[in-house]
């Protein structure tokens, strides 16, 4: 509850001492209550009997100024010269209307026999005097606060009970009228259990027969023009001839045969079509010919089918037919519109469900496709670069060795470019066949020992010279105790040298990159810690995504294809490693964590 409404509460304060009540008067209006005053016990009853009549219950023709005088809570005291607030207190509790009204007795008398006699008549509190103007009016909203969530609680006990006994009455009813509310409940389970329309649809025609002992029962579908009918469904109990076009069901409820649907044109039945449309469900008795030539009258009952996501949302309609003298009560078509409801969901579901199957597996196929391609091209274009590369390193051979004077710089840069583009190229050759067999499950491991503390310098020399290049300083720590590591050499280095190739990639000049490896009892971390970087909290969540690149924090300009953290992830998932990233302002920390292994 709020209790900065008290602008819209009113206090009734009594008390035959003229001076307590300006003082509570200027209290309660500054606390932005509504304040009535009364001087004695007598002008307090008359006061709160205007409000109500004879019997203490509320006037009918009372305005809403005047109803919103009625006291919301009571300040007493207790000594007065006519009527002293105990009385008072018993006659406004004994009256229907006044008895939830909270009294705070404000009295002199602070004995305990006094208090409890207070409380015995119906005070719900008891201040004694000399009064403390923050503690009345704390007191004064903690009782207005308790009364309002009591009649609110009270309120919605009383909705909650009228909600219950609803439900208990149609509850009972449905059970009288249906006699197994077991029957119900499976019928709507089994429908929704299945994704097969046609197994659908013959669940729901045979649970009908069974529950509502029809003499048979239809679905029909319309077409998407809306001119005819298809048939997708007809069932017959076990005992009617088995006829053509028709499904019969054994004792078990099963289909032991059935044929092709029928079609019918609407315009034979146009009237009941209009009706279904406006999702008014129909009951008569009509004609039915069978294949025999014979007539026979039935009551039939139709319910639309309605798919509400559909422009044309009508999909078609249920039939249940019985002999002519019997017809179908209010609950027994409340139950087939439910179950006609539930038999839109699942056909939706089921067809949604057979077109996502079909999706599926076009999906799949392209992905073959895809993976395929990545794989013929990656291997299409390494044979050319391999050649491309090792012409470049024959031309700066030869250059070396038949012309050692100095070149120009435009001559050097364009060598290293072409060096650069080269190994660019083989990287995402690599990383392409690298995701390809990871996609395919064929990356297979080599175990083998690995000498951390000599392996680890020996994979980060050759990034020496660019980050000296890059006026970057590139620093190691390995703690003196690392131990050896069980696991495939290649896979991690191919996971270091990814980590430290963005670190050299993304650190700006000036700045240090830490590469760091030391041990604990169960794993062994490898961090890469770079400075003058930061990867915004969103992005992080994102880095480790296939194809996914930080925008605008490429300071080298180097570019990249976004495989290279997700190919790490992907290969550490196999060696049963981990990695985490951190980033604040200016540091950024890639950890690995590999399970130890002891030798």
């Amino acid at each position: 509850m709020n209790l900065k409404a008290a602008d819209f509460k009113t206090v009734l304060v009594v008390d035959d001492t003229p001076s307590n009540l300006q003082v509570l008067f200027a209290y309660l209006e500054n606390a932005g209550f509504t304040v009535l005053l009364a001087q004695n016990g007598k002008r307090a009853l008359k006061i709160i009997n205007s409000l109500t009549d004879e019997g203490g219950y509320p006037q009918v023709l009372l305005s809403q100024d005047e109803k919103r005088m009625t006291p919301d809570l009571i300040l007493l005291d207790i000594l007065m010269p006519d009527i002293n607030g105990f009385e008072i207190c018993r006659q406004l509790k004994s009256q229907k209307f006044t008895r939830e009204i909270p009294i705070i007795f404000l009295t002199a008398l602070s004995e305990t026999t006094h208090k409890i006699e207070g409380f015995a008549v119906g005070g719900v509190d008891y201040i004694t005097k000399p009064i403390d103007r923050q503690e009345v009016i704390a007191r004064i909203k903690t009782h207005l606060t308790l009364r309002d969530v009591r009649q609110h609680l009270l309120d919605r006990n009383q909705e909650l009970q009228a909600e219950i006994c609803s439900r208990q009455q149609v509850e009972t009813k449905l059970q009288q009228a249906l006699g197994s509310e077991a029957s119900i409940r499976r019928i709507t389970e089994r429908i929704r259990d299945s994704l097969n329309e046609q197994q659908v649809l013959e669940t729901i025609t045979h649970e009908l027969i069974r529950v509502l002992a029809l003499n048979g029962c239809q679905i029909e579908f319309y077409n998407k023009d809306r001119e005819c009918t298809l048939s997708a469904v007809r069932a017959e109990p076990q005992q009617s001839q088995n006829r053509q076009g028709s499904i019969i069901v054994n004792e078990q409820g099963r289909i032991i045969n059935s044929t092709e649907g029928i079609f019918r044109q609407i315009a034979d039945f146009d009237r009941i079509y209009r009706q279904l449309v406006q999702k008014i469900s129909l009951q008569f008795v009509t004609q039915i010919t069978q294949k025999d030539s014979a007539n026979e009258q039935r009551t039939c009952l139709v319910c639309p089918i309605f798919d509400n996501q559909e422009p044309i949302n009508i999909m078609g309609s249920l039939w249940l037919f019985r002999p002519p003298e019997e017809i179908f009560n209010p609950w027994e078509i409340k139950l087939v519109e439910q179950i006609a409801n539930q038999c839109a969901i699942a056909i939706r579901q089921a067809r949604l469900y057979q077109t996502s199957q079909i999706q599926v597996k076009e999906l799949a196929k392209l992905n073959r496709l895809k993976d395929d391609f990545l794989k013929t091209i990656s291997h299409e274009l390494r044979s050319p670069m391999s050649r491309i590369q090792l012409a470049v390193q024959t031309l700066e051979k030869l250059l070396l060795t038949e012309y050692p004077q100095p070149r120009s710089a435009v001559f050097q840069r364009v060598l290293t470019i072409f060096r650069q583009s080269c190994n660019r190229q083989n990287q995402l050759i690599d990383d392409l066949l690298t995701l390809c067999h990871l996609d395919a499950q064929a990356e297979t491991l080599v175990m083998d020992w690995i000498d951390l503390q000599t392996w680890i310098p020996e994979i980060i020399k050759p990034f020496q010279e660019r980050a000296e290049t890059q006026q970057q300083q590139l620093m190691i720590e390995i703690a003196s105790d690392l131990p050896s590591w069980k696991g495939d050499p290649f896979i991690l280095e191919r996971i270091v040298q990814e980590l430290i190739n963005n670190a050299c990639k993304y650190t700006p000049a000036q700045e240090t990159i830490l590469i760091k490896a030391t041990a604990t009892e169960k794993t062994i971390n490898l961090s890469i810690r770079n400075s003058g970087i930061e990867i915004p909290p969103e992005e992080q969540k994102r880095i480790f995504e296939r194809f996914y690149r930080v925008p605008n924090n490429d300071p080298w300009q180097h570019g990249g294809t976004g495989l290279g953290l997700y190919l790490v992830k992907r290969l550490l998932e196999l060696i049963q490693g981990t990695i985490t990233v951190e980033s604040r302002p200016d540091v950024t920390l890639f950890l690995i964590e590999l399970p130890r292994v002891f030798q």
